[in-house]
């Protein structure tokens, strides 16, 4: 069968699993009192990079899950994801087609979440495959973006002491990354620890950090890393302004053969007044000119701009440089809200001597009711090194949640 008809099947089946399972799940939650969990999104893809042929790719994803107390404090959640291909003139390194452009949403069908969780006075364990997001996705996130959703096993201890402070200790076994069981680089396996600390004050809210993190089949990505993070937010009527920074310090860690030390600097700074919204920022990822900062557990296409050209950090790092004016409506006829967002990249290397090229992201994102969504996306990449070529990237989705 070839991979068109495949993904065919697969479409026809989980269309048919999304016309038909969240009635008879939610006559089943009403009876036992669990929460059904359907997510769906289909999803078009446009590529266009230098060198290389056009990607079209049309996507469609869904979650079907279930979680049910068990007993008091204690819940247990299960969770599939598919992915099937409607369109599949792309690439997507499980089925290599040298020379086309690359979409990363391999055709997939997998388990996506399998859980129990504990919580009580303040304390919540969590242990199986889970949904890990930390802060704002930079070290640690689910890679929402793309269509197989980026999952851990793993055992992690929440903790909140009081209404100022809280603690989070995670140990991951294995993560399961966005390209699936198919794919060698699909999954690694880990002996990692995480933890974390949280404090909000007067003068803001402060994150410590600590990643140390080791990947049995991927040892060029084990390293540690420690950090601090700061956030703080003025309303002074009718200005509401953001303010935030970041720095965190990397080297070699575990079974990682190479031998380094880079360093991590970001700041923030953001108003808002009634509808508009307009932001700068700054972030570095040093190099030492044989390796970048890493963040390999990082939600990465939420930085750098959409067009995910430093998913992997040069040698030499980078530098950002960025800005963004945002406008939401929610006096709409139809529909909860309309938010338009421009944003505009300056990429260099981390010392700002070499001038790695700029970028313009656009995405208008139309809520029409709380299941439904719509989304228009683009990104273009002008490059000024030859490593880092042109490249456009256009998404069309819609979203359905339940």
């Amino acid at each position: 069968m070839t991979s068109m008809a495949k993904g065919g099947v697969a479409a026809a089946a989980l269309a048919g699993v999304f016309l038909c399972a969240p009635a008879a799940m939610a006559q089943q939650q009403a009876a036992s009192g669990g929460d059904l969990i359907v997510d769906a999104r289909l999803r078009y893809e446009h590529v266009e990079q230098d060198g290389l042929i056009d990607a079209d790719a049309v996507t469609l994803r869904l979650r079907l899950g279930y979680e049910q107390e068990v007993f008091d404090h204690f819940k247990i959640l299960g969770e599939v994801e598919g992915v099937a291909l409607l369109e599949d003139d792309f690439a997507d390194t499980v089925r290599t087609r040298p020379g086309q452009a690359i979409v990363l949403d391999p055709e997939a069908l997998e388990i996506n979440r399998l859980q129990a969780q504990w919580t009580h006075d303040g304390l919540t364990a969590t242990l199986g495959r889970q949904r890990i997001i930390l802060n704002n996705a930079r070290f640690v996130g689910n890679v929402g973006f793309r269509q197989n959703e980026q999952t851990f096993d793993a055992l992690r201890l929440a903790h909140r002491a009081n209404d100022r402070l809280s603690f989070n200790y995670i140990y991951i076994d294995r993560v399961r990354r966005i390209l699936g069981d198919d794919s060698p680089n699909g999954e690694w396996r880990s002996d990692s620890h995480i933890g974390q600390v949280d404090l909000k004050t007067g003068f803001g809210d402060f994150s410590g950090y600590g990643l140390l993190l080791d990947f049995d089949n991927a040892a060029a990505q084990s390293s540690q890393t420690y950090g601090l993070r700061w956030t703080r937010i003025i309303a002074t009527d009718p200005y509401r302004f953001n303010l935030g920074a970041e720095f965190a310090a990397q080297s070699d860690y575990g079974n990682n053969p190479a031998a380094f030390e880079n360093n991590y600097y970001a700041a923030s700074a953001g108003v808002q007044r009634g509808p508009w919204r307009v932001s700068v920022g700054a972030e570095v990822l040093e190099g030492d000119g044989a390796r970048g900062f890493s963040t390999p557990l990082a939600t990465l296409h939420a930085f750098q701009g959409w067009a995910d050209v430093f998913l992997t950090t040069p040698p030499e790092g980078v530098r950002d440089l960025n800005g963004a004016v945002s406008w939401t409506d929610e006096s709409l006829a139809l529909g909860r809200s309309l938010t338009l967002t421009g944003r505009y990249h300056d990429f260099a290397s981390d010392d700002g001597d070499a001038d790695f090229g700029s970028e313009f992201d656009a995405v208008a994102s139309w809520r029409l009711n709380e299941r439904w969504a719509l989304e228009a996306k683009a990104a273009f990449f002008d490059g000024e090194d030859p490593r880092f070529a042109d490249r456009d990237k256009i998404w069309l989705a819609v979203e359905f949640s339940l």
